[in-house]
């Protein structure tokens, strides 16, 4: 008996030093991996022309600390300008949540020609909201101290194991007027859409759909305008 209350003593003694001074290594080691996501590559038609748009995101790192790229751009197709490049910028992603997390960067927009171009320094938030509402929220302020929030949600309806009905709105709100760079003080844009997607794999998912446009010209004239959009959703 005494002999088996000194073995315990030891394996007690053992264990509550190993506790105090662990010496396994941690069960999971930080990784660090990457994505490219081409949310949007479609060909938009309205009001007789047809434009190609893109919007790609890549990032690359661990949980909580990660670099972000964002690339935006449309062209008109056959009306002898260059593409024009709506947002490119990269910036530095900290997890402030399971959730949502906050991004801060510098871009550049510019016509691919290379005229008009206009540096800025961006501040994000993205993340999922309650009932699972997908928000993409960004404040730019160019070089010229002239300020523009950019914001976007999204929501996908679940039809089928592959398939999603996904309602998005985006809206663009300057705080002053812009004569250079042709932007109107307040709501500048507001767009409803509708896309039906279908993933062929996780990685390819091609998509139909149309939208509702209002937008506001620098002189404070509304237009309205409705389109219809086809494209592939990517990832990789």
């Amino acid at each position: 008996m005494i002999k088996i209350i000194g073995i315990t003593f030891s394996v007690l003694t053992v264990t509550a030093a190993q506790a105090k001074h662990p010496s396994w290594p941690a069960p999971m080691h930080e990784t660090y991996v990457g994505q490219v996501m081409i949310d949007r590559l479609e060909l938009q038609r309205q009001n007789g022309e047809t434009s190609a748009n893109w919007d790609i995101t890549g990032w690359y790192g661990g949980d909580y600390h990660r670099l972000v790229w964002r690339f935006e751009g449309e062209n008109t197709i056959n009306d002898g300008n260059s593409s024009h490049v709506e947002r490119n910028d990269l910036s530095y992603s900290y997890l402030l949540s399971p959730f949502w997390s906050v991004q801060a960067g510098l871009g550049v927009r510019q016509s691919m020609s290379g005229h008009n171009k206009e540096h800025y320094g961006v501040l994000s938030l993205n993340g999922l909201a309650p009932y699972w509402f997908e928000v993409d929220s960004s404040v730019v302020i160019n070089e010229a101290g002239q300020v523009q929030w950019l914001n976007e949600v999204e929501y996908d309806v679940l039809l089928t194991q592959s398939s999603y009905l996904q309602p998005r709105i985006t809206t663009t709100i300057n705080v002053a007027k812009s004569t250079e760079f042709a932007r109107p003080k307040g709501l500048e844009q507001l767009r409803i859409g509708l896309r039906y997607r279908h993933e062929i794999t996780r990685e390819i998912a091609p998509y139909i759909g149309g939208y509702w446009q209002r937008e506001k010209s620098v002189d404070n004239h509304y237009t309205t305008e409705t389109g219809l959009v086809a494209g592939v959703r990517l990832w990789f």
